[in-house]
């Protein structure tokens, strides 16, 4: 479970999280982190918030967004919002590491999120892009879908092919999240 000071760290892409304020110090309003990026990491999916907004400060280094087909380039002092339904990935494609304050709002089930995607990486289940293996990503793209959404396929073609896939990853044992992991 998420907690003030928490941090969570990913070994198969290198950030960290530190939870600053958590779905339960907010009444679920909010949810801050302190995000660190290793340099050149990984570039992230394609995604989308359908039910959230995201306001980042980058505190130091620099980082890469691709939004709405454009590339930027944010340096520390630098801020930026993300309304929700916006397709964005950002990441650090300096040689320095980065470091971001990350506002989401609301909180909404995030932080499980967060935390299931490092406890797979500190498993070991993780592809080496960071990425979910396909009968997890099934899984956690119907768990967390008010929270991330990934763009490739569309997401009613999601619906359709992981509606299909879902009996057959719980048969294989997988599951969406794991308790181990939010302890």
């Amino acid at each position: 479970m998420a907690y003030k000071n928490k941090i969570l760290r990913n070994p198969r892409t290198g950030h960290t999280i530190k939870f600053l304020q958590t779905s339960k110090d907010t009444a679920g309003k909010l949810l801050e982190v302190e995000a660190s990026y290793p340099s050149r990491s990984i570039v992230p999916p394609p995604h989308y918030h359908p039910h959230q907004e995201e306001d980042f400060v980058i505190l130091k280094g620099q980082m890469t967004l691709r939004m709405e087909g454009k590339i930027m380039i944010l340096r520390a002092g630098d801020s930026l919002h993300i309304a929700r339904n916006t397709v964005h990935s950002m990441w650090n494609n300096s040689t320095e590491e980065a470091v971001v304050n990350w506002k989401i709002q609301p909180a909404l089930d995030t932080e499980y999120f967060f935390e299931t995607t490092v406890g797979l990486a500190e498993d070991r289940r993780l592809k080496k892009n960071g990425r979910p293996k396909l009968f997890e990503t099934v899984l956690m793209a119907n768990r967390f879908s008010k929270v991330f959404r990934l763009t490739n396929p569309p997401y009613f073609v999601q619906r359709i092919v992981f509606s299909i896939l879902t009996p057959l990853a719980y048969l294989l044992g997988y599951r969406p999240a794991y308790k181990k992991y939010f302890d």
